[in-house]
């Protein structure tokens, strides 16, 4: 009995000891305060994703749900259909740095406590159905002060289209990295958000005193239109923002003077101001951009004056010409003959534009020192007053065709200097002129100096488009310019919506647009420098050999360099088609279009083909095939249908990662090379494989080639969305991670072990 006793305990000790070990395993995958935090959620909300399942969100890859060294970073949930409350359990996620809650259902307060999150560097809560505080889409009720902290890192705060009343709490002014605001109600401390760039508070029901701006000088774009502001004089803030493009305050109730300060802003490009109560004259005798044009064009006033010009029916023009004498009130006989003698004899020949002029003269009532007495000198008089009123008016058709010819020039001039798009023409196809958010327009001139005249040492790419050049504006600051060669440039409508759409999206994997050129027959476009190229730079040549580094950059792309490329490329997209506003289609995506920073961080580029969507128009809009060949959707080149999943189609490119190799190579498509690779077990892809990707992977990459030959389907509907591209490839990271981490505890291991 006592040896069985001994035994049965050695037996429960020792299973025991193994329970313990595997809990220990599994919660060093997730942090357990988070995994508290994270179960509380999944007991509140109905209608959890199915995953959602075990003690270890971060190393069971729940979905939705990312985590860096065990702590959960990112909560992404959109539109799936979650009921239920937010629980204030959510703010003790010290690390979370992205929450995304759009149209999920949630009801019910949002807890103030979220302010407490210092890392949180994105908030959307759009289109639920909260109450109080923020009732998303009918916002009411008061804010809680505590939402806001000083701590707080937020840059995007995106709550448009609500019926907001009341006021934003005081508390909103500490959370200075703020750089975007969208249409909500104003505090007064709004100037302490100086790192905003844009403000966009038009089309809403603000009441109370206009915001004052002062401080902000980051500001380049202001539209408070069509509000109910409290009236008020022309502030004060008006002239100091040294930053200021456009301005636009449509009936906003602002009434007195404009300052004349406000036209010596340098960059104001828009000033719109109507339906005010503004009065006096408007003085723009200090803007930089007019006082050139003046100086430009200078000419002394002379004693000539021209007026009234007509085309008569004979197709003449006509004009009132008066001459005014120099030194004196009135011509004399002699020289009222001279006019007429040199205009009698047409001594003037007139510009090689117009034709003969002809003269019909007036009367000319005063002589100086002429005598009014006898009939020969009325005789004399009217004769001199006869030559003299012809004179004049030869003089005037002379005058009158040149003085037009040369006002037309400097009109034309004039205009091209100060209006950025005077050679924007709405009559052709390319659309009226772009309507921008913080883009600048670029003079030729300004991109040629920071070029070096577009020298070959700057060239940093090429393309059937034309050419790409590394930049240093004025300023100090970094660019790309993409410069089209003749011949290859965009319709002026492809242009203009490659602008406009770049202009107004802001996403870490969207490259930022930073001005344009559309002067001289030029087409060029500023964006921020990205230094690592495209991903087709950095993607080698198929070869059975094992690389070091990968393609021309010189980088070596390993298995979880590339899922985090298609990873930050998937969120890019998403981000078009889910957030973005309007909706975009990109309809060019392919690894050209896909370009590296020095962190290897993925940004999606190239507007040119893209395509916006109205309301009217989700699901999908009829349009001209567009696209690349090898990327292009089969279902949209047949149909001419154009939905979301033509991007996701053009998302095949997670083949291209997989084998280094283009679409179409050699005449061979890779859809159809990668589908006739995998046999039924799923693994016959070594031949196709690139040697890089092939050493790196774990068991659970098959998932990856599933995932990509899902996204070529030939039918959009088998198709994933790209936010379930997005939940997928967060799952295989993970996992890829969980099994990269094993393998290197294994190594070291075994080298304790040696030892």
């Amino acid at each position: 009995m006592f040896v069985r006793r001994v035994i049965m305990n050695w037996r429960i000790h020792l299973s025991l000891l193994v329970v313990f070990v595997q809990v220990s395993v599994i919660a060093a995958w997730t942090d357990p305060n988070d995994f508290a935090v994270i179960q509380s959620l999944k007991d509140t909300w109905d209608n959890v994703p199915p995953n959602w399942s075990g003690a270890d969100p971060c190393g069971n890859g729940w979905s939705s749900i990312s985590c860096v060294n065990n702590r959960v970073v990112s909560i992404t949930l959109v539109n799936v259909n979650l009921t239920g409350q937010l629980p204030s359990d959510v703010a003790k996620l010290a690390d979370l740095q992205i929450l995304i809650l759009v149209g999920c259902g949630f009801s019910g307060q949002i807890p103030p406590s979220i302010g407490s999150l210092q890392q949180l560097v994105f908030l959307s809560l759009n289109s639920n159905k909260f109450i109080g505080g923020y009732h998303l889409p009918l916002l009411s009720g008061d804010i809680p002060p505590k939402l806001f902290s000083s701590k707080l890192t937020l840059i995007h705060l995106l709550l448009e289209n609500n019926q907001l009343a009341g006021s934003i709490p005081n508390t909103l002014g500490l959370v200075q990295s703020l750089e975007e605001l969208f249409k909500w109600t104003v505090p007064q401390n709004l100037n302490n958000l100086t790192s905003v760039q844009e403000l966009f508070l038009a089309n809403n029901m603000l009441t109370g005193p206009l915001p004052n701006l002062t401080g902000m000088n980051s500001l380049n774009y202001v539209d408070l239109s069509n509000n109910s502001f409290d009236a008020t004089d022309i502030p004060p803030w008006f002239s100091s923002l040294q930053s200021l493009t456009s301005l636009i305050m449509e009936n906003t109730q602002i009434q007195g003077q404009l300052p004349v300060t406000l036209f010596s802003l340098s960059q104001l490009q828009t000033v719109a101001l109507k339906n005010n109560q503004i009065n006096g004259t408007l003085d723009i005798g200090s803007s930089p951009a007019l006082m050139f044009t003046f100086r430009s064009h200078s000419e002394p006033v002379d004693s000539v004056s021209l007026s009234n010009p007509t085309k008569n029916l004979d197709d003449y023009l006509s004009m009132t010409l008066q001459i005014f004498p120099s030194g004196q009130d009135y011509f004399n006989h002699t020289g009222i003959s001279e006019i007429g003698f040199m205009l009698s004899n047409q001594t003037f020949k007139p510009p090689a534009e117009f034709g003969p002029f002809f003269f019909i003269g007036n009367s000319y009532p005063y002589l100086s020192g002429g005598t009014v007495g006898s009939n020969k000198s009325s005789n004399t008089g009217i004769i001199i007053g006869a030559a003299a009123g012809g004179t004049v008016l030869v003089l005037l058709l002379l005058l009158a065709g040149f003085y037009a010819f040369r006002q037309k020039k400097r009109a034309e001039t004039a205009a091209k200097k100060s209006d950025p798009f005077a050679s924007w023409d709405p009559n052709t196809n390319s659309g009226g002129v772009p309507q921008l958010k913080g883009a600048k327009c670029f003079s030729f001139e300004e991109l040629k100096r920071s070029t070096n005249n577009f020298s070959e040492t700057n060239e940093i790419g090429s393309g059937g488009y034309g050419k790409v050049y590394r930049g240093i504006l004025s300023n100090g600051q970094l660019v790309a310019i993409k410069r089209a060669q003749q011949g290859s440039m965009q319709g002026g409508l492809e242009f203009k919506t490659e602008i406009e759409l770049l202009s107004r999206v802001h996403h870490k994997n969207v490259v930022s647009l930073v001005g344009f050129c559309f002067e001289h027959g030029e087409q060029m476009l500023v964006y921020e420098y990205i230094a690592n190229g495209t991903l087709k730079d950095s993607l080698s040549e198929m070869s059975q050999v094992q690389y070091t580094f990968s393609g021309r950059s010189g980088i070596r792309l390993d298995w979880m360099r590339r899922l985090r490329i298609a990873l930050g490329a998937a969120r890019g997209v998403q981000y078009l088609h889910d957030l973005a506003d309007p909706p975009i289609i990109h309809r060019d995506i392919k690894s050209n279009n896909i370009l590296l920073d020095e962190r290897l961080n993925a940004k999606v580029a190239d507007f040119g083909l893209s395509k916006p969507l109205g309301d009217s128009e989700r699901g999908h809009v009829t349009t001209q095939v567009k696209g690349t060949m090898g990327y292009l959707d089969p279902e949209y080149y047949m149909t001419q249908q154009l939905t979301e999943k033509s991007d996701v189609y053009s998302f095949g490119i997670l083949l291209e990662l997989l084998t280094s190799r283009s679409p179409i190579e050699k005449g061979k498509y890779i859809v159809r090379e990668m589908k006739q690779a995998m046999d039924m077990t799923m693994y016959n892809l070594q031949a196709i494989l690139d040697p890089i990707v092939a050493s790196g992977m774990s068991s659970r990459s098959v998932e990856f080639f599933d995932l990509s030959l899902r996204c070529v389907q030939e039918s959009g509907v088998n198709r994933p969305t790209m936010s379930e591209v997005v939940k997928e490839i967060e799952s295989i990271m993970e996992w890829q991670a969980e099994s990269l981490n094993l393998h290197q505890l294994q190594q070291l291991t075994k080298r304790k072990a040696k030892v």
